[in-house]
């Protein structure tokens, strides 16, 4: 046995070798210095910065357990519904754009190694119809920006309609994109080659080569900076799919949700990366929850990272989490971990 992995040793570059015989990844942590190390530096950058100065990126707000114990834990069951639909645990994940950077295969790996609820991104580096053929089972939501060519914010709640994707949800806190500070200084070279498949057949597209990328990948001024309350009802208008607000932080416009029909709210401060200064996602999660007097469902994103995260968030009214940068981590690792992983299939093979 040693011999033949010797032998398959000769045909590997030394750093993919070594991987085989790195410390195992056991939390998000490890995966992110693992991205981090293998991802080139501005694309790690991209994925990882915050806006202006970074300061919302942190999670440092306090909340502490308070554990009861004699409580009988001999059977745990993590299953829970969000609108209606159960899942295994109450964990999915949050829409991140460009998995390609990450990953050749992109959304693709992601949609189908989840198993609960996937949170699409209209910034994807495969269509809503390639990633639902690589995977046709699971639940599935759409997230939306809505953009100054209506027609093509249209046309994509009605494929996504045609799909069967179960909820649309509306990221509201990017009137204008975030100042990302590493982005400028790479001069958003990482996307000059990205194709955006979503925008394939629309005026957008044939624009993603040009120069200026100063909106990730989009023509200067697509995202509409006149989003309104009014374009709940218009959504509404245009599909029956419930409507899920991701980007609320505070009472006020958690109340204005629930006056516009919404069915709920992602409490999320876009991973840190648009308006920085805002509170930690946590520290918002209470004022929502407690606006919406149980109204409507509320979930968080934002800086969950362990099971003490998922924990706090659900004890403080959250019905469900999201992650977004781990899901990156977790693509950038099967990159690099492929002949580890055909090392260990041999070792398999040859056992039998």
């Amino acid at each position: 046995m040693l011999y033949l992995l010797y032998l398959f040793s000769l045909f590997l570059p030394t750093r993919f070798f070594s991987l085989c015989f790195e410390m195992a990844l056991v939390c998000l942590s490890d995966f992110e210095a693992h991205a981090k190390k293998h991802l080139p530096k501005p694309i790690w950058e991209y994925f990882a910065a915050g806006a202006d100065e970074s300061s919302a990126l942190s999670s440092s707000h306090r909340i502490y357990l308070r554990p009861r114990v004699l409580r009988d834990m001999s059977a745990i069951d993590p299953r829970t519904t969000i609108l209606g639909s159960e899942i295994d645990f109450p964990v999915g994940i949050a829409p991140t754009g460009f998995h390609g950077l990450a990953c050749p295969d992109g959304e693709q790996s992601t949609a189908q190694g989840i198993n609960g609820t996937g949170l699409l991104s209209t910034y994807s580096t495969f269509s809503v119809e390639e990633i639902v053929a690589a995977a046709p089972t699971g639940l599935r939501w759409f997230q939306l920006y809505l953009h100054r060519k209506r027609t093509f914010s249209e046309q994509l709640v009605r494929r996504v309609n045609a799909l069967g994707f179960q909820a649309l949800v509306l990221t509201v806190d990017v009137p204008y994109t975030g100042k990302r500070r590493n982005d400028i200084r790479n001069n958003y070279q990482f996307l000059k080659s990205t194709q955006v498949k979503n925008f394939e057949g629309f005026p957008l597209s044939s624009l993603l080569q040009d120069e200026d990328q100063t909106e990730y990948g989009l023509p200067p001024g697509s995202i509409d900076p006149s989003i309104n309350w009014n374009d709940i009802t218009w959504l509404q208008s245009l599909t029956q799919l419930p409507i899920i607000i991701k980007g609320i932080l505070t009472k006020e416009d958690a109340e204005l949700a629930v006056r516009h029909g919404v069915q709920g709210i992602i409490v999320s401060n876009h991973g840190g990366r648009q308006l920085d200064g805002v509170l930690p996602t946590i520290a918002a999660l209470v004022e929502v929850t407690t606006a919406v007097q149980g109204k409507i469902e509320v979930y968080l994103d934002g800086g969950i990272r362990t099971g003490n995260d998922v924990l706090k968030a659900l004890a403080l009214g959250a019905k469900c989490v999201f992650i977004g940068r781990p899901t990156v981590w977790g693509l950038a690792y099967k990159v690099n971990i492929t002949p580890c992983i055909q090392v260990s299939m041999i070792k398999k093979i040859e056992d039998k």
